[in-house]
């Protein structure tokens, strides 16, 4: 008797590449929409990095150098950001950094529904939210199955859903001028480290 074949599964790699186009497609989805809304004196800031980043880097509003270049994380922040990545060995392809105000002159509710697609698209491991704001403003996500945020201590990696958790730190933009903010900023970013170097190896 000659059996029915069983249909074999694709490659691990193969149904990585499908989620990888689908995210691609859904974040420059969304980026269209914003760019529809821009005008001159109102231009968005998009998101930057892997569309299926491990670690997902969020601030609160863009500063002037990220509107003028469009990009989130472009400027002081991002470099700042990069260098601890690299003293940390962190790899900064695996990182997807945004704004919660896209373009930093709406109001949260209008914003809330960006931030919550991308959160849903990128599907990171591990959420970092930089400042008090932006703590307040993932809070107020009503994001499905999330924990509340706001009481966790910097450098403290707590849960936010069943499959991501949560690092809070303070907000980088405040710490690149003020000695004591960067070492605030530092002493509770660094616990990115620990938590990436037991990511299992694949």
């Amino acid at each position: 008797m000659i059996g029915i074949p069983l249909p074999t599964a694709p490659p691990t790699d193969e149904i990585y590449e499908r989620y990888l186009r689908k995210a691609i497609g859904e974040i420059n989805e969304l980026q269209a929409e914003l760019l529809a809304l821009a005008d001159a004196t109102h231009v968005p800031v998009l998101g930057s990095g892997h569309p299926l980043g491990d670690v997902f880097l969020l601030k609160h509003a863009p500063k002037p150098v990220e509107i003028g270049e469009g990009v989130a994380f472009f400027g002081r922040a991002g470099n700042a950001i990069l260098k601890s990545l690299q003293r940390l060995s962190v790899d900064p392809l695996a990182i997807y950094g945004t704004n919660c105000l896209k373009f930093g002159t709406e109001d949260d509710e209008q914003a809330r529904p960006w931030l919550a697609r991308e959160l849903h698209v990128v599907q990171p491991k591990l959420l970092v939210v930089m400042g008090e704001a932006a703590v307040r403003f993932v809070d107020e996500l009503a994001f499905p199955l999330a924990d509340a945020l706001t009481g966790a201590g910097p450098g403290e990696i707590r849960r936010f859903t069943p499959t991501i958790e949560a690092l809070v730190t303070p907000d980088v933009d405040g710490a690149l001028d003020d000695q004591a903010a960067k070492t605030a900023f530092w002493s509770a970013f660094k616990a990115l480290g620990p938590w990436w170097a037991q990511l299992p190896p694949y």
